[in-house]
């Protein structure tokens, strides 16, 4: 049994129509239109607006027929989620100027890979592991992340101890029907452990720039553990 948050899905889906409505228009306020700031716009608004649980897709279904109160909502997140944007756009980070959305008239079709994420111990101790950097690799190179916020190599710090997060940059599709599973390797290499390298599988979903969005399921990886030269091994 699965909670989904329904307010989480009603505010990626009107800031994502707020960001098109703007671009569409010229966007004559000069507002931001990155990934960051659409980001930082939904953080922003998520903040503001009570969540809304459900336990099953009955319970999505009675929502989504509840038609005085899903229009209410999206007014009430539209709304603020203007007033996020703007505060955003006067308060950008150094990248967020970096990645604007593309035209919207133009914008083609992309596999939106999720997140990945794990966690790194010490074999002997158990205990989670800081200042080891584990690298995501495709085909021989680094994986490119979304944005400048995701880093690769990810290097483990002590106030997340032992846990690494990737969210890879959209591929390219050719159709809405296509299908497709990436292929990864997860290294992780330290002068006082067993280099290893995990190899696995992430599905994609085909998706536009305007509709991705990371409230999909991220991709969980087994824990690892590093041992030694000579002494390798990774749970089940």
């Amino acid at each position: 049994m699965e909670l989904h948050n329904i307010s989480k899905a009603i505010v990626f889906a009107v800031v994502d129509k707020l960001l098109r409505s703007i671009a569409e228009q010229g966007n004559p306020e000069k507002l931001c239109l990155s990934e960051q700031c659409r980001m930082d716009t939904v953080c922003y608004t998520l903040n503001r607006i009570e969540p809304r649980y459900v336990i099953s897709s009955r319970g999505i279904n009675h929502l989504d027929h509840n038609w005085g109160w899903k229009q209410q909502i999206e007014a009430d997140v539209a709304s603020i989620a203007l007033k996020g944007l703007r505060m955003v756009s006067n308060k950008q980070r150094p990248a967020s100027g970096e990645e604007a959305l593309p035209d919207p008239t133009t914008c083609g079709l992309y596999f939106e890979i999720p997140t990945i994420s794990g966690r790194v111990f010490d074999g002997k101790t158990f205990a989670p592991l800081a200042g080891i950097k584990v690298e995501l690799w495709q085909d021989g190179k680094l994986v490119p992340m979304r944005n400048h916020n995701w880093q690769n190599p990810c290097l483990l710090v002590a106030n997340t101890p032992g846990t690494y997060t990737f969210w890879p940059a959209p591929v390219q599709a050719e159709s809405a029907d296509e299908e497709r599973v990436f292929s990864y390797s997860l290294k992780v290499q330290d002068p006082g452990y067993e280099t290893i390298a995990h190899f696995f599988k992430a599905p994609a979903a085909v998706s536009s720039p305007f509709q991705a969005n990371s409230s999909r399921p991220g991709l969980k990886l087994p824990d690892i553990y590093l041992f030694p030269p000579g002494e390798v091994e990774m749970s089940d």
